[in-house]
């Protein structure tokens, strides 16, 4: 029977995301807490959640105490007894065939010896007997060849030579002996890792500067990779040479035009009490990666100002598979629902609370966007605001997936948007929930059971069935996103509905950051006001609205657009003044163009600043057929240069909301044997967005890849345009040769040239002076004669070939 992982969490009563990071440490595949596994690797991820033993009580007393061994050493293998020699001083020479060599010789160190113990010569004073011979096959020695020579001698009790046994120490003798003569005798020596090693003598540390200890609030500057010393300098508001002496105090030398390392940087920084950070730069533009939310952090935030938020979720789908029945039942799930006596009024998004499945007696909020239809996620994210941290897509099981489910999915992954399918209407009797998993499933949407990433829950809004494990796993997925926002801070937000009342205007705003308040002066767009009220879903006034909470606001003198950013200024004066300044230059660019148009034709033109080099494309056509032939045939336009994105495709007209995604992505749309709905015209021509209609495939495909090729860069191309050959070398009175040349082929004219003797290339530059007997002339055709003077070379030789060339740009091919 599968587990998932929200079940192993619960019963090791820790969090999902912790027995996540532990899956992936182990190589297992489980991605999200619906994550399915199998008994058995279960059982092995929970096997390293084991909880810790208590550590085990010491010893009685009538027990000797147990040796600690504080570094024990590696076992050695032990090495043979070394051969016995008679005990002799120090400096008595043994006579070898190598030659006479210095003997040292070592008792074994007692237990508690802290360095090599010299032995005293046993014999009487008077000449020492002469030692044995060896016999053959002993080993008497070994000779220590030096890497380099002492500077000094090292004094007693310095470290062991290398090479050396631990334990033993080099005799004076040989510390002295050159190249050749420095032997010594190992007797006695313990095995090494037995025994104690003598201390080594403290060396003397260098001295340490104290570390620079910056307050918490110190100020934050960034600089992007280099980091030249002059802008540094400016940014710390000190003067070039007052850094520089600062890196040549530290052996760093640069000079103001150099760039120095990042934590030379900061370190500088700290000195005069300011914190570095390096900006990093935008790598890989235009390519999108995994659906992962990172925290935003705004100028002045820190990571501990960074406190959590509720998610944001907006839920997606085709018409009657209980979109608005689905959200009736989560709003009435709301535990923390307070009185009811509050008049409830739609305001476009609503606030509830569920306890968290992880967590007890927590309570985890979530808001619900509850905006009808696409048009308002398209038109936020038109304008840059993806608001939503989860999509709930809703699919009927009795239906299956129908056009605008499709529709919702292509809205859903160009947002990147993390998604949740509620399979609804599980208790109808036609229901077939698997039929919903296969056909998402040849949507690139595979279920976490199935071992994908997308949790697929089966609901019912009728009788309520399954909403408490679709709030369980929307709470889940939000914690592994780990949203947060700083509360403590001027507000920012955006607008989800606005209207005008008989009140006077009126907007419903999400505050993703920052707390707004009654009384605030606020800007959005082209529209300021100053808060007059905060009203939430129930009909009730609030005095303030944290993040990821919607309230509608009145006090703003105009209705702004859906998904406009809103922020929050000192006062109302500098409101207005901003507020004036973007009205103006909306002005003006309406009177140019009110938005960039994209089309299939200058697409090159519009798109040349972008780094993404992509073709985004709505397909319509008037079968399932023709919309799968089309499709299949742009997918087979091959290039590794420009990458064509279909970011929908469906049968039927072309409506308003193909063109509000085609506007939100940046595409165009394709239109094959089909029509346009009567106010498309209107929104495409606003949107800026160009549509096409085709009725022969063939050309509908040739214009696509004309429009990919487009997008590339024009190649530069050399085209050479004459030759001249050197016939005379001329020496100028003032300095500098000319080359007396007769134009072989074609014409020489003033500009790029490259020399040429035999079959090498000696030179490339400019010409600096063409002549024709003594006029100065653009230039000279075949078969005359001419001086010609080259810029920074004078070597010229007869025989050499002159080539004047240019370069052209030419259109790329994919």
């Amino acid at each position: 029977m599968p587990v998932r992982i929200y079940d192993i969490a619960k019963k090791l009563g820790i969090e999902s995301k912790e027995v996540l990071a532990k899956a992936k440490e182990l190589g297992i595949a489980a991605k999200v807490p619906s994550s399915s596994l199998d008994k058995i690797t279960a059982e092995y991820l929970e096997s390293h959640f084991a909880p810790v033993k208590a550590p085990e009580p010491p010893p009685p007393p009538s027990e000797p105490p147990q040796a600690v061994a504080v570094a024990p050493a590696p076992p050695v293998p032990e090495m043979p007894a070394p051969p016995e020699f008679e005990v002799k001083p120090p400096t008595q020479e043994v006579a070898t065939p190598a030659g006479p060599i210095s003997v040292v010789t070592m008792a074994p160190p007692a237990p508690d010896a802290q360095e090599p113990v010299e032995v005293k010569p046993a014999s009487p004073p008077g000449p020492p007997p002469p030692p044995p011979s060896p016999k053959v096959g002993d080993k008497i020695g070994f000779i220590q060849l030096p890497t380099r020579p002492a500077a000094r001698a090292p004094e007693r009790g310095s470290p062991p030579m290398r090479g050396a046994p631990r334990g033993m120490t080099p005799a004076p003798s040989q510390q002295s002996r050159g190249r050749g003569d420095s032997t010594r005798v190992m007797r006695g020596a313990p095995p090494q890792g037995r025994g104690v090693t003598p201390a080594a003598p403290a060396r003397p540390a260098a001295p340490s500067r104290p570390a620079i200890v910056l307050p918490d609030n110190a100020q934050v500057i960034s600089l992007k990779p280099p980091i030249i010393v002059r802008d540094l300098a400016e940014k710390l508001g000190k003067k070039p040479f007052q850094l520089i002496a600062d890196l040549m105090e530290w052996k760093v030398m640069a000079n103001v035009n150099q760039a120095i390392e990042e934590p030379v940087a900061q370190k500088l920084s700290a000195k005069y009490g300011f914190k570095f950070e390096a900006e990093k730069r935008e790598r890989g533009g235009g390519i999108v990666h995994a659906p992962k939310k990172i925290v935003e952090r705004d100028e002045g935030d820190t990571p501990e100002q960074l406190k959590p938020r509720a998610p944001v979720v907006t839920i997606m789908g085709h018409v009657d598979h209980g979109k608005t029945t689905l959200l009736d039942v989560i709003r009435e799930a709301n535990v923390a629902e307070g009185e009811a006596g509050g008049i409830t009024q739609h305001i476009g998004a609503y606030t509830i609370s569920f306890p968290h499945p992880e967590r007890k007696g927590e309570q985890q909020q979530i808001t619900f966007l509850d905006t009808p239809g696409h048009a308002a996620f398209s038109a936020m994210r038109a304008r840059g605001a993806n608001v939503t941290d989860i999509v709930i897509l809703v699919v009927a099981a009795n239906d299956g997936v129908m056009p605008q489910t499709l529709e919702a999915l292509s809205h859903a992954q160009a947002a990147k948007v993390p998604l949740i399918v509620a399979v609804n209407k599980c208790d109808h009797p036609a229901a077939n929930p698997m039929k919903v998993r296969q056909q998402l499933q040849e949507k690139g949407v595979v279920p976490d059971d199935w071992g994908g990433e997308t949790p697929f829950v089966e609901v019912s809004a009728l009788t309520k069935q399954g909403v408490p494990h679709l709030l369980e796993m929307i709470i889940l997925r939000a914690d592994l996103l780990e949203l947060k926002a700083n509360p403590n801070r001027r507000s920012r937000g955006n607008i989800i509905e606005s209207g005008l009342e008989p009140g006077g205007p009126t907007a419903t705003v999400l505050v993703r950051k920052g707390t707004l308040k009654v009384g605030d002066a606020m800007i959005c767009g082209e529209h300021y006001g100053r808060v007059r009220a905060l009203i939430n879903e129930d009909g009730q006034r609030l005095k303030e609205a944290g993040p990821s909470v919607a309230v509608k606001v009145l006090g703003l003198n105009g209705v702004p657009e859906a998904g406009t950013e809103f922020s929050i200024l000192e006062n109302d004066r500098a409101a207005r003044e901003l507020a004036e300044a973007r009205a103006e230059e909306a002005k003006a660019i309406a009177a140019q163009e009110q938005r960039a148009k994209i089309t299939l034709e200058n697409l090159f033109e519009t798109l040349a600043e972008s780094t993404a080099k992509v073709l985004k494309i709505v397909v319509k056509a008037d079968t399932q057929g023709s919309v799968e032939a089309i499709v299949e045939a742009l997918k087979k336009i091959e290039s590794g240069k420009v990458a064509l994105e279909i970011i929908h495709s469906a049968v039927g007209t072309i409506t308003e909301s193909d063109v509000l995604l085609a506007s939100a992505s940046k595409g165009v749309i394709l239109g094959f044997h089909t029509r346009i709905d009567a106010s498309v015209p209107d929104v495409a021509k606003r949107e800026g967005v160009q549509i096409k209609l085709y009725s022969i495939i063939y050309e509908l495909i040739d214009q696509v890849k004309e429009a990919m090729a487009g997008l590339l860069d024009p190649v530069l191309k050399e085209v050479v345009v004459g030759t001249a050959e050197v016939r005379k070398v001329f020496d100028l009175s003032k300095g500098g040769y000319v080359a007396g040349c007769v134009i072989s082929n074609g014409r020489v004219v003033k500009g790029k040239i490259r020399i040429r003797r035999r079959k090498d290339v000696l030179f490339e530059g400019h010409i600096q002076s063409l002549r024709r007997f003594q006029d100065e002339v653009n230039e000279v055709r075949a078969g005359m004669e001419c001086g010609i003077r080259i810029d920074g070379y004078n070597d010229f030789q007869p025989g050499d070939v002159i080539e004047s060339y240019t370069t052209e740009k030419v259109a790329a091919k994919l």
